[in-house]
């Protein structure tokens, strides 16, 4: 898992580009050269069509990348793209974002997955390598996450990995389509790691 050069680089060393793989998945530093990828991917069930999600349309898919890496540029977020490696495809993205050096905080989000991979083990084994790289190499005492309070299943599945909830903040963000969104919070500690660690292998194994 050694740091990858190249445009996507962060600009603050604490959370350098990587590439990180296992359980069949590759998460790999998102480049422009992508975008066609991810516009197939995204294809696979109109995933913008969906009122609670960040997937970009097809015309939008060049700004998404555009705006995911100026992000990285500024140190707050290191977007990466998640290959399945049976298929070699790009299926999706995901990214840590809201990175604060001090405390070494992060938060996951930005994540989507092409339709067809949705409810598969993807989005354990793409967890399962951000949180492992996040408290044992990064040395995170938390990492975070937030959702739409309308998206029952995203909050579902952050729970099924053994995160917190930390509460609700009301009219936290506008949504695309001009509504007011409240957010859930969510966090998990570094000591609930190992537990939450094992549930995680748990779920792949079977």
């Amino acid at each position: 898992m050694a740091p990858s050069p190249g445009p996507s680089a962060c600009a603050l060393p604490f959370v350098a580009p990587v590439a990180l793989e296992g359980h069949g998945v590759r998460l790999e530093p998102m480049l422009p050269s992508q975008e066609e990828d991810l516009r197939r991917a995204a294809a696979d069930g109109r995933l913008w069509e969906l009122r609670y999600t960040s997937v970009p349309a097809p015309a939008e898919t060049g700004a998404y990348i555009e705006k995911a890496l100026a992000d990285a540029a500024l140190g707050t977020r290191c977007p990466f793209v998640v290959r399945e490696l049976t298929s070699g495809r790009l299926i999706g993205s995901t990214s840590y974002h809201d990175i604060l050096p001090a405390p070494k905080r992060v938060e996951i989000g930005y994540t989507w997955y092409a339709g067809s991979w949705q409810r598969t083990h993807v989005n354990t084994a793409c967890k399962l390598l951000l949180l492992t790289h996040a408290f044992e190499v990064l040395g995170c005492p938390v990492v975070g996450w937030r959702t739409d309070i309308l998206n029952l299943r995203s909050q579902a599945a952050i729970e099924r990995l053994g995160a917190r909830k930390d509460g609700i903040i009301r009219g936290f963000a506008v949504r695309r389509d001009g509504s007011l969104r409240d957010t859930v919070m969510y966090s998990m500690a570094a000591r609930e790691w190992t537990e939450a660690k094992t549930r995680l292998a748990g779920f792949l194994a079977r």
